[in-house]
């Protein structure tokens, strides 16, 4: 059997452009989704943390070090500019590997710089 296990975050991004005349997907500034191991047309999950929809779709790397967050497509009715959201990515771990799974969590401030990549979350942690 397998578990679909948290395998990246990119916690608390502030979204910087909303285009509802491009076909679709998420880019993301190049830096954040190397730093949480994420590529170009991999499936997402998006939370927002602003207005709490979810919705699904996929990844497109941005420039590099641009901060850029840029919910494409019809997703753009589901996140504005300035707002807060969560990129998360899963995988299908083995049971047996799942107590050691660890995600890879990356944390950024308000202009979508990576501030910190840890390997776990704790609970009952705040984010500033």
């Amino acid at each position: 059997m397998f578990r679909e296990m948290l395998r990246a975050k990119v916690h608390r991004v502030t979204v910087t452009e909303a285009d509802l005349d491009y076909e679709g997907s998420l880019t993301l500034d190049g830096d954040l989704m190397e730093a949480a191991g994420l590529v170009s047309y991999e499936k997402v999950d998006i939370y927002n943390i602003t207005r709490g929809t979810r919705f699904s779709t996929y990844m497109i790397e941005g420039e590099p070090g641009s901060g850029v967050c840029c919910v494409n497509g019809a997703a753009a009715h589901l996140a504005s500019v300035g707002e807060r959201i969560i990129v998360a990515a899963y995988a299908s771990v083995p049971e047996a590997e799942a107590p050691l799974h660890r995600p890879r969590i990356v944390l950024v401030d308000e202009r979508n710089r990576i501030r910190t990549v840890r390997r776990e979350e704790r609970s009952r942690t705040r984010v500033p």
